[in-house]
């Protein structure tokens, strides 16, 4: 079928006549290879390229860029197949008025596989989203690398993944998967700041089912390997899974919300109606003064931001820590909390990690951080030594001593060991530590600590548990009480539970001026 650019030589010279040409040109871009394949798209529970953008941005506002690129290779039937755009669609728009870049995949041709001149599009968009300052979507639906278009398709790749380094910490970067993922091409999703999936349509994984058979003899199925499901719950790849693109899309822009247009900017402030000063006298009966009786962290959260509103980052993965932004008197704040809930709250492996990475991600972006504790130590055990606890547990601790935005931290109860001092305890840096009057800040449990310090009393006792009983209780009143930590300074108040949320956000409005400088490097070597 001849195309209207091939027309064209053919067509009258006079203004009119190329315009009406150009306006024709654009409709085929716009209306994409055929309505079979749009169909097909549909069929499969996907949304096209085109209708993925009018979801994210507002309205009227998505400019493109290189609509008519076309590519070059020839062989294998390629230079008889020369669609506009090349399988990618780029430009920029606005979400709530504010300017965001985006590329998406255009599955409907050649699948939405990276060829040369697809590659060179996405790397013009992702240069002017840096040059501009602006944050960077990608709407993800492709085949991996255009096996026609040889080395020239994988060189696309390393260009893509060299620039989502140069933009870490510098603009946020959003990867949304709407479709399959594999080989090389997972590794530019997973170098971003976020990465949303949707279940049943999107998959990640560097080798597929039939390479894992071939190779293990094992059988799994796409999404069994590398669903939604799997990176959200299990690989902690995904930091959000939805159940379709809808959702999944309106999700992004309310994280965008959340999010400064680059590292030189503070995050949107909005207006509250929830006062500032509101006492939550309910915070009281939520946290057991018993050490040993779990909560729902997440209730003291909803207490204490503005409307009970905010967004948890990798809910399902490691939920012994809580990752979360929200507000607090319209200003946003990045809050680390230990969950109570799972795993008492220890620290572990995959909390750590977690953890780290939501601090790193904060201080770039200049959201100030609220650490809430309740710790009780890392989690014993062999597995974790030998997975390398110390390594992980030393990522946390990095991320929280590198960071030089508001650091505000508060100790609900326990705070127990070396796990007190990497949570964000003031030796590290913390701004300004609180307390509340149920807290323990000590070396260890007073139940741990009794049978080191009295252990030759206790063996000698003519009734060694009622004597450990007595150098508990002992242990506690000397150094575990409530006040012995902040008797030495470690602790800048203990407070009423009730006054949290004015307390925070006062300490917050102080240190919004905050400026703190790193030593002249060329960059940190964090532990891996």
């Amino acid at each position: 079928m001849t195309t209207a650019l091939e027309r064209l030589a053919d067509e009258p010279a006079d203004a009119r006549g190329r315009v009406a040409e150009l306006h024709a040109i654009r409709e085929q871009a716009l209306a994409g290879p055929s309505e079979k394949a749009t169909e097909a798209q549909h069929a499969k529970g996907k949304l096209t390229a085109r209708e993925r953008i009018a979801l994210l941005l507002d309205e009227g506002s998505f400019n493109e860029v290189e609509q008519l690129r076309r590519h070059r290779a020839v062989g294998f039937g390629l230079e008889a197949k020369k669609p506009f755009t090349d399988g990618v669609i780029t430009g920029w728009g606005t979400v709530e008025g504010r300017t965001v870049f985006v590329y998406a995949h255009d599955f409907r041709i050649f699948g939405g596989a990276l060829g040369e001149a697809h590659a060179t599009k996405i790397h013009k968009i992702m240069d002017m989203a840096i040059a501009a300052g602006a944050p960077l979507v990608s709407l993800n639906d492709g085949a991996g690398a255009r096996i026609q278009e040889g080395v020239s398709a994988l060189a696309g790749y390393g260009g893509i993944f060299q620039r989502n380094t140069r933009a870490s910490g510098v603009i946020p970067q959003i990867s949304v998967m709407l479709g399959p993922c594999a080989g090389g091409a997972a590794y530019s999703p997973a170098l971003t700041d976020f990465v949303f999936m949707v279940r049943e349509t999107s998959q990640m994984f560097i080798t597929g089912p039939d390479v894992v058979k071939a190779v293990t003899g094992e059988e799994i199925t796409q999404n069994g390997l590398g669903g939604a499901d799997v990176h959200a719950e299990t690989s902690g790849v995904s930091h959000f899974a939805y159940d379709d693109e809808e959702t999944c899309i309106a999700e992004v822009r309310y994280l965008l919300s959340m999010l400064p247009q680059n590292n030189r900017e503070n995050p949107p402030t909005v207006a509250s109606d929830d006062p500032a000063d509101r006492r939550s006298e309910v915070l009281l009966d939520l946290v057991p003064a018993d050490g040993n009786r779990p909560y729902d962290m997440t209730k003291v959260i909803e207490e204490l931001v503005d409307d009970g509103d905010y967004l948890e980052i990798h809910e399902r993965w490691a939920r012994n820590i809580i990752c979360a932004l929200a507000r607090l008197d319209g200003q946003v704040v990045g809050i680390v909390a230990n969950q109570p809930q799972s795993l008492a709250g220890v620290l572990d492996i995959e909390a750590s990690e977690k953890a780290a990475r939501f601090v790193q991600m904060c201080d770039a972006f200049n959201i100030p951080l609220v650490t809430l504790l309740d710790v009780p130590g890392f989690l014993p055990g062999v597995d974790q030594e030998h997975g390398g606890i110390i390594r992980h547990g030393a990522k946390l601790l990095f991320a929280y001593c590198n960071a030089t935005v508001p650091r505000v931290s508060l100790i609900l109860r326990k705070a127990y060991g070396g796990a007190y001092i990497v949570m964000e305890s003031q030796s590290i840096g913390a701004d300004l530590t609180y307390a509340w009057p149920t807290n323990e800040i000590a070396v260890m449990g007073a139940e741990g600590a009794a049978n080191v310090i009295f252990r030759r009393q206790i063996a000698d006792a003519e009734d060694p548990e009622a004597m450990r009983a007595r150098m508990v209780k002992e242990y506690k009143s000397e150094l575990m009480h409530p006040y012995y930590a902040a008797e030495r300074g470690l602790v800048d108040d203990v407070i009423d539970p009730a006054e949290t949320r004015e307390v925070l956000i006062k300490s917050l409005a102080m240190l919004r001026t905050k400026h703190a400088d790193l030593p002249s490097r060329k960059h940190g070597n964090p532990p891996q």
